[in-house]
């Protein structure tokens, strides 16, 4: 590669950037102008200088001079852009604007399924309007959703702003406390730091003056500073306690204040294919093999080992064939039904079509799992 080719290629990216300083109305670069700030308008995203929009929307709304673009923007909707990318930008917009409308809480639904749910279909709308997907469509489903729940939609932002303001009561409260205890901390290191002073002065006088040993006046001076010390401390977290106990009394209500009593939800259980239904025997416990006689030529037949043939399902439908009438009495269930309802002065005609007539009517229940 020549040198002029290497030098256009690397002066490329450059440009492409000071293209991105330009304005495209008035075709002014930072480059002349490094004062020169950039708005978007919510309406297009179509960037623009301050002077042109000072100079096309000051008498009022007009239509965007960027062509193509026919929409109509107003001075006071302009605003510094927040984001290097202009998508970036739209795109948090839009979700900005999603959110003030379906702000449903997970305490304003039953089952935290449902909340989930609700979830994923407000990401669906706001995944349409931002790759306008439908855009129409879903711009009418937004205005409609906010017509009919206007009134929990400010119930829910008037929640939410109570919590961050809550939330910076705390925070100041802790930044407040902690402030406290660094003055305190500080305190006490001077205190312990003036003690120890005394004390080391207190030594030395009995020491010039000459009374008594050496060794006991240094352990009393330092036992004394030691009780001073503590009692101090425990005066402190005594307060600290008592300053914690009026805080939160005072401030106890402001973080339940308007929410409603939060349902725990019950845990998901795993998917089940059958609905809940077992296959499991009540009379019986399959074993692995079976020691019969009349088995045993059967099992070393090769016919009867092939094919994917397993005995165990043979030992499996015997068993459950010859389990499946217990706990199936049908002359219980016949009895006690109408027969006790027969009066004693009905005639034998009478008891045999009461018995003919329970006899059609019982049915009896066998499970067949074949």
């Amino acid at each position: 590669m020549s040198r002029i080719a290497q030098r256009g290629s690397a002066s490329a990216p450059n440009r492409a950037g000071d293209g991105e300083d330009i304005c495209p109305v008035c075709k002014t670069s930072r480059y002349l102008n490094p004062n020169m700030r950039f708005l978007v308008n919510p309406e297009c995203y179509h960037k623009m200088c301050e002077s042109c929009v000072d100079r096309i929307f000051s008498q009022g709304p007009a239509q965007c001079p960027v062509a193509g673009c026919r929409r109509t923007l107003r001075k006071n909707r302009f605003r510094k852009q927040t984001f290097e990318d202009i998508q970036v930008e739209r795109e948090v917009d839009i979700r900005r604007r999603v959110a003030d409308v379906f702000n449903k809480r997970e305490e304003d639904f039953d089952t935290l399924l449902d909340y989930n749910n609700y979830l994923n279909d407000v990401e669906d709308l706001t995944f349409n309007l931002i790759y306008k997907i439908d855009l129409e469509q879903s711009e009418r489903k937004l205005e409609a959703y906010r017509l009919d729940n206007e009134q929990s939609i400010l119930q829910n932002k008037a929640l939410a702003s109570q919590e961050i303001q809550s939330a910076e009561t705390r925070r100041l409260m802790e930044q407040e406390q902690a402030k406290l205890r660094r003055e305190a901390a500080r305190r006490e290191d001077e205190e312990q730091r003036r003690e120890r002073e005394e004390g080391r002065q207190d030594v030395i006088n009995k020491l010039a003056v000459g009374d008594g040993d050496a060794a006991k006046i240094a352990e009393e001076s330092h036992r004394i500073v030691l009780k001073k010390s503590s009692a101090r401390r425990a005066a402190l977290e005594r307060q600290q306690q008592i300053a914690n106990e009026s805080n939160g009394a005072s401030t106890k209500g402001v973080f339940i204040k308007g929410l409603k009593q939060k349902v725990e939800p019950e845990p998901e259980r795993p998917y089940d294919p059958f609905g809940g239904l077992s296959d499991a025997r009540d009379y019986y416990v399959l074993q692995n093999d079976y020691d019969v006689d009349w088995l045993r030529t059967f099992k070393q037949d090769l016919r009867h080992n092939v094919g994917g043939y397993d005995f165990q399902e043979f030992y499996d439908r015997a068993l459950c064939e010859a389990f499946s009438g217990l706990g199936v009495f049908v002359e219980d269930e016949m009895a006690g039904k109408e027969l006790s309802s027969v009066t004693p002065g009905s005639g034998l005609a009478a008891a045999n079509a009461a018995v003919e007539e329970n006899t059609n009517e019982t049915k009896v229940k066998v499970e067949d799992i074949f």
